[in-house]
């Protein structure tokens, strides 16, 4: 693949005030410093973002020509083309990554009564789609270090109702599945992998998506590896599982004849059970299938720049107290997110004024997650959740911030970035 396709048409206008051509951003909030560097100032870093070329958009455009511009033919050419890459047996593409959840918790069976056991430290879809299918969530603690499922406090939790056990893959790093793969077996659990961050990624040498759970989940928003503007897929092993997830993103309509309890003719079809409009458009498809083309690459891009930025690190921080992500050596992460892990106790500060005076310089940061019991909708779903204490999830929470991180980011930016950090950190004069 040339240098060529990761020179995202979106990028341009950035590029152009990297050279001078637009004013500068805010030198600062009252009481926080201005970039030290002038020419820093003038372009914003924001933590993610897609990357577009012009076959993206020629892709799109030649769907747009075609008879069919949802379910059409691209649909079922994407999920065949993911799956190879994946070495997956079968993929049904959707709306929405939050939709691939509600799919897999609904195509699985998970349904009024029952429970399932998340991380804290996840986005609000992971727990939003068991609510929608009737379920009660409840949550485990997580390594104070990676922010996944901590498999012991996941076992713990186990009771009689519990059907499911949704791991996280929080940033593109794998969560422990061998140890929650035999509690789930153990125990005659659901396993199910909430990958929306992880696609690339690999667990003791198999990719994410393609190893034993019963369901992995995946998102193509925009900042994450591949976009289709706003899509999701379902990966499972069980091609009846495979056939409901595709009547239930489809109305629960099914058109097969062999199928149907009566037939009026070649136009007949029958709604078997509630579904939704859960769809994937041939033109979200199209700009899917070009992505995928460059996914290798796009991966290359973000663990060369990990590797970058724990050099920086390494110099800017000698003596400590800002940590890259943790790794672990039987999985490779996916690096959606570079989660620093900051002391800033140590640095006398706070998390709010380091955001505060990285966003005066132009670069954007962000968290993830706000544990899920400290929004409003959770602490109400999960009124005995409120009372646990969960060590991991605190300590992880207290100190993470998301840097900017996609695959056009420069090595520059990347020394921009932390020697910024730096500064705000009184590190750097």
């Amino acid at each position: 693949m040339t240098r060529r396709a990761l020179t995202p048409i979106v990028s341009r206008a950035d590029d152009r005030r990297r050279r001078g051509g637009q004013a500068r951003v805010a030198a600062g909030a009252p009481g926080w410093p201005a970039a030290r560097n002038p020419g820093w100032a003038m372009t914003q870093l924001a933590y993610g973002r897609q990357t577009i070329d012009d076959d993206d958009v020629a892709a799109v455009a030649a769907a747009l020509r075609q008879p069919l511009i949802t379910g059409g033919p691209l649909v079922a050419r994407f999920e065949a083309a993911l799956a190879a890459w994946l070495g997956a047996a079968h993929v049904s593409v959707c709306a929405s990554g939050t939709a691939a959840l509600h799919l897999a918790y609904a195509g699985l069976g998970v349904g009024d009564g029952d429970e399932v056991i998340t991380s804290p430290i996840t986005f609000s879809a992971t727990a939003a789609a068991a609510y929608y299918v009737g379920a009660r969530v409840r949550l485990a603690d997580v390594e104070p270090d990676t922010g996944n499922l901590d498999p012991a406090s996941v076992e713990a939790l186990i009771t009689p109702r519990t059907r499911a056990i949704t791991a996280v893959h929080l940033g593109g790093q794998p969560a422990e599945l061998a140890a929650l793969a035999a509690i789930a077996r153990r125990h005659r659990l659901l396993l199910i992998e909430d990958a929306c961050h992880a696609l690339g990624a690999s667990y003791r040498g198999v990719r994410i998506g393609a190893g034993e759970s019963d369901a992995v989940v995946f998102s193509f928003h925009p900042v994450k590896h591949i976009t289709t503007g706003e899509g999701g897929a379902v990966v499972v092993r069980d091609p009846d599982l495979r056939r409901r997830l595709e009547r239930l993103r489809q109305h629960g309509i099914e058109r097969d004849p062999t199928r149907l309890a009566a037939t009026d003719g070649p136009w007949s079809y029958e709604v078997t059970e509630l579904g939704w409009n859960y769809r994937l458009s041939d033109l979200a498809c199209a700009l899917g299938l070009s992505q995928l083309g460059k996914l290798d690459a796009f991966l290359a891009a973000r663990r060369r720049l990990a590797t970058r930025y724990r050099a920086e690190l390494a110099r800017a921080f000698p003596g400590g107290g800002v940590h890259a992500p943790a790794e672990r050596a039987d999985r490779e992460s996916a690096y959606h997110l570079f989660a620093v892990a900051i002391d800033f106790a140590r640095f006398r500060t706070t998390r709010t004024r380091v955001v505060l005076a990285l966003a005066a310089a132009g670069i954007a940061t962000q968290v993830h997650y706000i544990p899920l019991l400290h929004h409003p909708l959770h602490a109400r779903r999960c009124p005995d959740e409120l009372a646990r204490p969960r060590p991991g999830a605190d300590h992880y929470y207290a100190h993470t911030l998301s840097l900017p991180l996609y695959p056009t980011l420069t090595d520059d930016d990347v020394r921009r970035v932390v020697d910024e950090l730096a500064r705000v950190l009184g590190e750097l004069p």
